[in-house]
């Protein structure tokens, strides 16, 4: 049995999605962007900026769901322009203190032409 996940701590899908899903002990975070969750705004125009946000709104998600950061397994990160990886992991190693394993790839283009979008699978 599956429970969806919603908080207004976080952006609202742009789709016919969940914000995630938690089945048994785990928790599916669909992929989060850079939107001010009371806004629906972008934040930030660098990488830094941009991935800030992305983790504050995957710690939301994951909060509602009763996880945490610190309680990821798996994220898939998807960056327009690889040259951005540096700065990237330096954002990004200071939320997910834990090493999950990861996937990085970088992708043509993510929605509202954001820089940054990263997925989450956590224990609850």
């Amino acid at each position: 049995m599956s429970n969806t996940v919603y908080t207004k701590n976080a952006p609202d899908a742009i789709g016919p999605y969940s914000q995630g899903m938690v089945v048994g002990n785990l928790v599916f975070t669909s992929g989060q962007i850079p939107l001010d969750p009371f806004t629906s705004q972008i934040v930030g125009e660098t990488i830094t900026e941009q991935t800030e946000q992305v983790c504050k709104n995957l710690d939301a998600v994951l909060t509602a769901a009763g996880s945490s950061l610190e309680k990821a397994i798996k994220t898939t990160c998807f960056l327009q322009d690889m040259n951005d990886f540096a700065a990237f992991n330096e954002v990004y190693a200071k939320y997910f203190v834990n090493k999950p394993a990861r996937s990085c790839v970088a992708v043509k283009t993510l929605p509202k032409n954001v820089l940054v979008e990263v997925e989450v699978i956590a224990e609850k």
